[in-house]
């Protein structure tokens, strides 16, 4: 009885996080001060949690995101994109390996942005959570994992606002997938286009 229970909360778990996430945005609106949208696209990557022989697959990155601004230095972030990644059998020293750390996924979630609010230069991170909904393959000497079907990250992210109104964004992306023992992740670059008039 016991364990189906914990079965059944760990099956729920990104359903019950989008709902919350959900429910805070709604009530948040009233504290919003701007809305954008901000589009990114990027040269994906996906990578073992453990490997012995350093691997990294890549692939194709794209994420859209409603800016919400709630200070100049703090924004929440709902989101969704796409990551394909996929193993070309060598390592990161060009070697042959069997080892792989392949995703193909819908990234849906939520973040909060903190950053410096300076005009031309404005540095960030970003912290969240959200729900991975795909195909995901982690193969090295210490995992064996080939699931499909819906499971948590959490995203955290490293990046410059640039130009006058800090709508250029250029960042490090990743999501931390622990389900599957692997993160994916982004160098993209991203432009914000304002929704307020």
């Amino acid at each position: 009885m016991q364990i189906t229970v914990v079965m059944n909360i760990k099956q729920k778990t990104p359903l019950l996080v989008l709902l919350i996430l959900s429910s805070y945005f709604v009530n948040a609106q009233q504290f919003i001060k701007d809305k954008s949208i901000n589009v990114q696209v990027g040269y994906g990557l996906s990578a073992p949690y453990n490997s012995i022989d350093n691997i990294a697959d890549d692939g194709f990155y794209a994420q859209g995101e409603l800016v919400l601004k709630v200070t100049s230095w703090f924004e929440l972030r709902p989101y969704a994109g796409i990551i394909l990644t996929s193993s070309n059998g060598k390592n990161l020293n060009n070697n042959p390996t069997f080892e792989k750390a392949e995703s193909k996924a819908l990234l849906l979630g939520g973040k909060a942005r903190v950053r410096a609010p300076i005009p031309w230069v404005a540095p960030y991170a970003e912290i969240g959570i959200g729900t991975s909904i795909g195909k995901f393959e982690t193969l090295t000497f210490y995992d064996n994992i080939d699931q499909n079907g819906v499971i948590y990250h959490i995203p955290f992210s490293l990046g410059l606002e640039l130009g006058k109104n800090n709508n250029v964004d250029l960042g490090l992306t990743y999501y931390f997938q622990p389900n599957v023992q692997q993160y994916v992740g982004a160098f993209a670059v991203g432009l914000t286009f304002p929704l307020n008039s």
